[in-house]
């Protein structure tokens, strides 16, 4: 047997092991009371009304899918901010030269710190997270104008024939 496989067979081992105790350990600590208030389907807190196996209203995938948008895409700023931190770091004259060299090895820079070429990358990552969040504020505005972002639509916005109003009839004194 090779030591790569001796390897994986190890990590699989040492992986089912923490998998079965935690689970051992849950189920010999956990209580056992069940109640029919335990069995219930829970969903924000409301009564559960009819059978659970319904479908869901698409406004939940909706907002669901939207948050998964937005928050994946801020989840790029995170990088930008650490490479755009140390490039304004490393050309920053008023901070310590031991400073200005971890800030250049965060960038991976060796030797000398070309202050003009980092100036010019730090502008330049500066006006490329500027369109990134350009092109991040038009979806939104274009979800707010679609009106994605209410939780109800109402039907006069909807496109069809026009609802009219009716008015009741006047009762007989």
């Amino acid at each position: 047997m090779t030591e790569l496989v001796a390897t994986i067979l190890v990590f699989l081992g040492v992986g089912a092991s923490f998998l079965g105790v935690n689970l051992l350990t849950g189920w010999l600590v956990r209580p056992r009371n069940p109640s029919p208030e335990k069995g219930q389907v829970y969903d924000c807190g409301e009564e559960p009304i009819g059978p659970a196996w319904i479908q869901f209203d698409l406004r939940f995938y909706v907002v669901a899918l939207l948050f998964v948008v937005f928050d994946v895409e801020l989840a790029f700023f995170f990088p930008w901010a650490v490479v755009f931190g140390s490039a304004t770091r490393a050309t920053d004259a008023t901070v310590s030269a031991e400073e200005r060299q971890k800030a250049a090895d965060v960038l991976q820079i060796s030797g000398d710190v070309n202050a003009a070429g980092l100036d010019a990358f730090s502008r330049f990552a500066f006006l490329e997270m500027l369109l990134f969040f350009a092109v991040l504020l038009v979806g939104f505005a274009y979800l707010w104008y679609r009106g994605d972002l209410e939780w109800v639509k109402s039907v006069a916005a909807q496109p069809g024939p026009a609802v009219q109003s009716v008015t009741p009839p006047k009762a007989n004194p």
